[in-house]
């Protein structure tokens, strides 16, 4: 068991909670359960699995799943996962595992041949981005395109906000104002979200092919981005409300789509 917080491998576990070294190294924080199981169920390779005994002991089928999986395995005392997590409260286990431009085998970048999906401009929350990228695989959308300028899709909080969903909705980072003139260019409906629009989202007919595109939590859709749309909808709010937070006006579009498709 690793006890001692100068162990080098637990030395260098630590430094992952900062973003530039987990670009410079190119992996992956997985912290907890829920998403070691998910990278596990799709054949997502471990790297570097730390773990508890009494994680160990409460999840016997995830624990042989993970080690048959990982390059390395190490049982750790609570106090050395404790300084490795970026979570106030680990669950027990965490794991690094390689980042992927194009998740390779397990989730490929979207399709162009698209009938739901959505594009993020600027966003940077990664809660927000981890929730939408849980409704979008609830919905069944085929993919999401993010801006570069966005929050990083590998950041810890995207993948636990995700609850697993992460290692199965198709995603890439790009630029998104190219990749709506081409889809337009297609025949997809490209869905720009703005307060000043005429039309209610569910005014639209959204079983035809469609993208979503939203805008930065605080300053919404850039010029750039609405000229690249084929039409702009709004979701109406009270006087009195500002707007919604982005992830949950997603979700509303999404499932109008969805529930106009399954009628």
């Amino acid at each position: 068991m690793l006890t001692s917080l100068q162990n080098p491998t637990v030395k260098q576990l630590r430094k992952l909670q900062q973003p530039k070294e987990r670009k410079k190294q190119a992996v992956l924080l997985l912290e907890g359960t829920h998403l070691i199981e998910a990278a596990c169920e799709v054949g997502y390779p471990l790297q570097v699995l730390c773990y508890t005994e009494d994680w160990q002991q409460r999840y016997p089928e995830i624990y042989k799943d993970a080690i048959a999986g990982a390059e390395q395995i190490e049982l750790v005392s609570a106090d050395v996962l404790k300084s490795i997590a970026s979570t106030v409260t680990p669950d027990g286990v965490i794991a690094t595992a390689p980042r992927r431009n194009v998740w390779e085998a397990i989730s490929s970048a979207p399709s162009d041949d698209v009938s739901l999906g959505i594009m993020l401009e600027t966003l940077q929350d990664p809660g927000n981005l981890g929730t939408i990228i849980r409704t979008a695989a609830a919905v069944g959308s085929d993919g999401l395109w993010l801006s570069s300028d966005s929050v990083d899709l590998g950041h810890p909080k995207v993948l636990r906000a995700s609850a697993g969903q992460w290692f199965r909705q198709p995603m890439a980072t790009i630029d998104i104002a190219e990749k709506a003139k081409e889809l337009k260019e297609k025949g997809v409906q490209v869905v720009a979200t703005t307060a000043t629009a005429d039309t209610d989202y569910w005014q639209l007919d959204l079983t035809k092919p469609t993208v979503f595109i939203m805008g930065n939590e605080g300053a919404g859709l850039s010029d750039e981005l609405m000229k690249c749309a084929s039409v702009s909808v709004k979701i109406p709010v009270m006087p009195a409300v500002e707007s919604l937070n982005v992830a949950i006006s997603t979700a509303l579009l999404l499932y109008e789509a969805k529930r106009q498709r399954d009628r």
